[in-house]
């Protein structure tokens, strides 16, 4: 029988924002979703991609290296302005410039991982995950596009004590949500957009499937007695999702619908760090010049938010905000 492997972006130690306490977060590949305002846009292929860093480049710099563009076998790198240009429609994709460069600002956007060895690597921290509360987050990408994989790693986790948790955008086949289900303690659900215009409009997908699996996540938390929690994230927009109304609608269809399952409401501070990440992809990106929240445009939105009737003690703010 043919080994599971699932194509991983990144592994995170030490995070506290993935689910409750200390917790790793395994970022895995692959997304049906656009978003414009992605913040892991390595993650939206399925497949194997290269970047490149120009800090890291010694041809960048103006010394005198073209190695990455000698051991390409297709011709797919060329020099412009200072910078290899990678042309995709050409590149195979075989590594070679990740291999021959000797700075290493040629790598992957990720690496493959065996059931068994990404378990075992998470399993290093074991003993923080009991000390401090935590456990395993999956995040992505969208996870559930490599279900079957999270569906064994985290039967694997909860059979060693460890508590699982899945960040989802909700886009993922039912079979996906019965496979996960069952191995897992915390959903992280997002909510990005309510209006279905405005969600095709600003992630290139509709969301009534999202909706769709939604109520199903509600429904096996009502018959888990308590097993399976729920925390429903929306990240905060600038133009997009962070609007009155879209957080007034959000608000009221968690009240309506899901009011007796969600534990907690984060509205997730939008930042541009991941900038960096368009850069090494030689991608523009939308909200690159989008500067840090304003404290008192949070507070609106927080207003928001408690006059759609969600209690105080459910609605958290995360993220950077700007200090003036």
């Amino acid at each position: 029988m043919e080994a599971l492997t699932a194509h991983v972006i990144e592994i995170n130690r030490g995070t506290t924002h993935d689910g409750p306490g200390l917790r790793t977060t395994v970022f895995l590949k692959g997304c049906p979703l656009r978003c414009l305002w992605c913040q892991n846009p390595e993650g939206m292929p399925a497949t194997q991609g290269v970047w490149w860093e120009a800090r890291t480049c010694i041809g960048a710099r103006g010394f005198a290296c073209l190695e990455c563009m000698a051991a390409c076998p297709t011709g797919a790198l060329t020099m412009r302005e200072d910078a290899p240009h990678r042309d995709s429609d050409v590149c195979t994709v075989c590594g070679a410039c990740v291999e021959a460069c000797p700075a290493q600002a040629m790598t992957f956007t990720g690496r493959e991982w065996t059931l068994d060895a990404l378990v075992k690597e998470v399993l290093k921290d074991a003993d923080y995950y009991r000390a401090f509360g935590g456990g395993v987050t999956v995040s992505g990408g969208e996870p559930l596009s490599q279900y079957r994989f999270v569906a064994a790693f985290f039967e694997r986790l909860r059979s060693a004590g460890i508590r699982t948790a899945l960040d989802t955008c909700g886009v993922a086949p039912a079979a996906a949500f019965e496979a996960v289900l069952p191995h897992t303690d915390y959903v992280l659900f997002d909510i990005k957009l309510l209006d279905p215009d405005l969600h095709r409009q600003y992630t290139g997908h509709a969301n009534d499937i999202i909706l769709r699996n939604l109520a199903t996540v509600a429904e096996t938390i009502r018959r888990s007695n308590g097993a399976l929690r729920l925390w429903i994230r929306t990240p905060l927009i600038p133009e997009a999702t962070a609007t009155p109304d879209n957080i007034a609608a959000i608000g009221r269809y968690i009240q309506q619908h899901l009011a007796d399952v969600t534990e907690r409401w984060e509205l997730c501070a939008f930042n541009s760090a991941c900038k960096q990440k368009y850069d090494k992809l030689g991608q523009a990106w939308t909200y690159a010049d989008y500067p840090l929240m304003d404290q008192r445009f949070i507070d609106s939105l927080r207003e928001t938010a408690l006059a759609a009737q969600t209690p105080s003690d459910k609605l958290v703010i995360s993220g950077l905000i700007a200090s003036h």
